[in-house]
């Protein structure tokens, strides 16, 4: 439970301007310092991935060149969610959502235990990172980038691939592979400076706008609930003013960019807390960061919105969300 900050109304006012001041100050001056480069490596975003498959999708995400930890884990977390026992509408079983007539043929014994599990994930973690490179392998010499054709060939088949010379003229094929691409910055480790984005300032605008709002469980901000929200409601509502749709919990925001680390946080990031800091999908409380060590929140019933402290012993992390980002987290996770 976060401490109270109390304030009266005129330090309201000279605090809101302060961190006003403080906002477009660091705002304009991490927009002079950046040159917009937003890159990953093969390595993970913190957290980002469920402690019990970090090491696996670390090890066989490396086990071609045209895959990588961080495009492995997009899969797994656009096919299921992490989710090891769903079943989807046609059949596609486990967390690699594999069919069974796939799962045949291309499922592998990845713990080396005698048996190819299509339930397991020490089975199918590796077996879909064998199919993705043995994808790769058959749409090596087709032209354009050897990733976007190999997640083509996942979802279209390799054959079409080959006969379209690239990424086929198919809409959900290049939906998919553009999901995937863009949810692959999502679970890689930044390796530069991220570009702040051109909505930040207006989410916080709109959440500076609710200070003072009573906090509600599940409120989105509408007439009938008072115009009042809770945490993630209050996050997804400012970044809907600014044309970005991001999910209603706060686990599934933190999908919707790249994580920029605590020495770089700008204004406009969300901000997450969680008490398991191994694990995104037990994040429990977002926020909007302002500068200063500093966020609005919607904290928890009896309290209202207000400026919170962010460096707390269950801060998790953070996320620069992009258009592009929440565009690409999946409907259901």
């Amino acid at each position: 439970m976060r401490k109270v900050w109390v304030i009266g109304g005129a330090a309201v006012g000279l605090g809101m301007g302060f961190v006003m001041l403080l906002v477009v100050g660091v705002y304009i001056v991490a927009g002079n310092l950046v040159n917009g480069v937003t890159s990953g490596g093969r390595g993970l975003a913190k957290g980002a991935v469920p402690a019990a498959y970090k090491q696996l999708v670390q090890q066989w995400g490396n086990l071609c060149p045209a895959l990588s930890p961080a495009l492995l884990a997009a899969q797994l977390y656009q096919e299921s969610g992490w989710n090891p026992t769903v079943v989807s509408p046609a059949d596609a079983r486990g967390i690699a959502q594999f069919i069974p007539s796939t799962w045949a043929t291309h499922g592998i014994d990845g713990n080396g235990d005698g048996k190819r599990d299509i339930w397991d994930p020490d089975d199918a973690i590796p077996s879909a990172a064998s199919y993705d490179c043995e994808l790769a392998k058959y749409v090596k010499d087709v032209p354009g980038n050897t990733s976007d054709n190999m997640l083509a060939a996942y979802n279209a088949g390799a054959y079409r691939v080959i006969r379209a010379g690239g990424v086929p003229a198919i809409s959900e094929t290049r939906n998919y592979v553009q999901r995937i691409r863009s949810l692959e910055k999502s679970f890689a480790a930044p390796v530069t400076r991220l570009d702040p984005t051109r909505q930040a300032a207006g989410a916080i605008a709109f959440a500076q706008g609710k200070l003072g709002t009573p906090y509600l469980w599940g409120g989105n901000g509408t007439a009938d609930q008072g115009g009042r929200f809770d945490c993630s409601g209050l996050t997804k509502a400012a970044y809907d003013k600014v044309g970005i749709a991001l999910p209603r919990v706060a686990n599934d925001q933190y999908n919707a960019g790249a994580h920029p680390s605590r020495d770089q946080l700008l204004p406009g990031d969300l901000v997450f807390f969680s008490d398991d800091l191994t694990d995104s999908r037990a994040i429990r409380h977002v926020g909007i960061y302002v500068g200063g060590g500093y966020m609005i929140d919607a904290p928890r019933s009896g309290a209202v919105i207000r400026f919170d402290p962010i460096d707390t012993p269950d801060y998790f992390g953070a996320t620069r969300v992009t258009e592009d980002g929440a565009k690409a987290l999946p409907t259901a996770v």
